[in-house]
């Protein structure tokens, strides 16, 4: 015990906003103090510092989220301040720009170096961006989020097989229960959201950027509309943005496409698990392959049907036919194809899916698993620093 509880680790990402990589390192964060180590965690801030701080990490804030080299450079003398003077025993880099910080810094002082290879990043023209992705493929060990991510790593940055670890990432089976979630809870948001029981709720979750596919759903939808004009459906477009423009632009096309009366925007939702539990399909939709998609085993978890592309990882997660349904990338009559089948789903078919889909996440996509893994990279690295 006495060992364990001088164990510190350090782990670096741009800023504490919402999203995969956030969640990761506070779950992480969560299962280092409950083990008796000692968490930090470095970033520019943000929104997750204080949830960070309930679990009983340690926030400190540092100009991370640049991609200015000047101060990237600076940033190694500071993280070597903040190592030294924290005793820190292992590092753990979440994203490129802190990953060149923190590797040199760790490198300086022989400490163990970890990285968790969240996307594929892409390569840029002539894979011109690929030496700048290249110090996530560097650490001592480098965890891949999925099998499309590990294979991703040893085609494209020659990372050797035994130097790869695979944890995928994990569902907290706690907050996504359906047992946990009250009827008043389901009552409460399908009257802010205006449903009625009578019609199917498609939802898209997941930060609305450019490239999650938000403008596909939208001719699905219209080709929805087109077979059968007397259809009624509502698709919940469900996440946070910082573009304005992008929300406008959504809204004008699903007017344009004649199904604006189908769309609703909602970019602030304080109840994902009730969301889940009103919804007859959720849908990933995303142009890009998925490092992993953990809205598609959030869904899952909660005993949905999920629609997703047939690219990344998402079929690692779901069994087609039997959990949801995969579409042809980009195609939007496969998307719609998929959809219909999914809200054709007999009352019969549904529950069984549901059992199904409830089964595979927590079998396969636990929170705590997923740390318990991480704990192990992190026991592994120091083990292999002894003489």
């Amino acid at each position: 015990m006495g060992e364990t509880s001088k164990r510190i680790c350090l782990q670096v990402l741009p800023s504490l906003r919402a999203g995969g990589v956030e969640r990761g390192t506070v779950d992480v964060a969560q299962a280092l103090t409950a083990a008796g180590w000692t968490a930090l965690v470095a970033s520019a801030g943000g929104p997750m510092v204080r949830e960070l701080e309930r679990v009983g990490a340690q926030h400190i804030t540092l100009p991370l989220k640049t991609k200015n080299p000047l101060v990237i450079r600076r940033n190694i003398d500071v993280l070597i301040e903040v190592m030294r003077s924290n005793n820190v025993s292992v590092v753990h880099a979440r994203s490129r720009a802190p990953a060149w910080s923190a590797r040199a810094a760790a490198r300086r002082l022989g400490i163990p170096f970890v990285t968790t290879f969240h996307g594929t990043y892409g390569l840029g023209p002539f894979g011109l961006k690929k030496f700048y992705n290249r110090v996530m493929a560097d650490g001592d060990v480098v965890i891949a989020i999925s099998e499309f991510i590990r294979a991703h790593l040893m085609q494209n940055y020659a990372v050797p097989a035994e130097k790869i670890r695979l944890i995928h990432r994990g569902v907290d089976l706690q907050q996504f229960d359906p047992a946990n979630v009250s009827s008043q809870r389901l009552i409460q948001l399908a009257l802010k959201w205006r449903l009625s029981e009578a019609t199917p709720v498609v939802m898209l979750p997941g930060r609305i950027t450019s490239w999650k596919g938000h403008h596909l759903v939208i001719d699905a939808l219209a080709i929805l509309r087109q077979r059968d004009p007397h259809m009624q459906l509502r698709c919940m477009m469900v996440g946070p943005t910082e573009s304005t423009h992008l929300v406008e632009t959504l809204t004008a096309y699903a007017e344009a496409r004649n199904v604006s009366g189908w769309v609703q925007i909602v970019q602030d939702c304080n109840d994902i698990p009730a969301a889940y539990m009103i919804t007859d399909v959720a849908v990933s939709a995303s142009t890009d392959p998925e490092a992993f998609g953990r809205v598609v085993a959030e869904a899952q978890a909660m005993g949905r049907p999920v629609v997703a592309p047939a690219h990344g990882a998402a079929g690692e997660i779901i069994e087609p036919g039997m959990t949801g349904w995969l579409f042809t990338p980009s195609d939007p009559v496969s998307l719609a194809n998929a959809i219909q089948r999914a809200l054709n789903l007999s009352r019969e078919d549904r529950a069984r899916l549901s059992i199904r889909a409830i089964e595979r996440v927590r079998a396969k996509f636990d929170k705590t698993e997923m740390c318990t893994k991480t704990l192990k990279v992190y026991d592994e690295v120091l083990m292999n620093l002894r003489p």
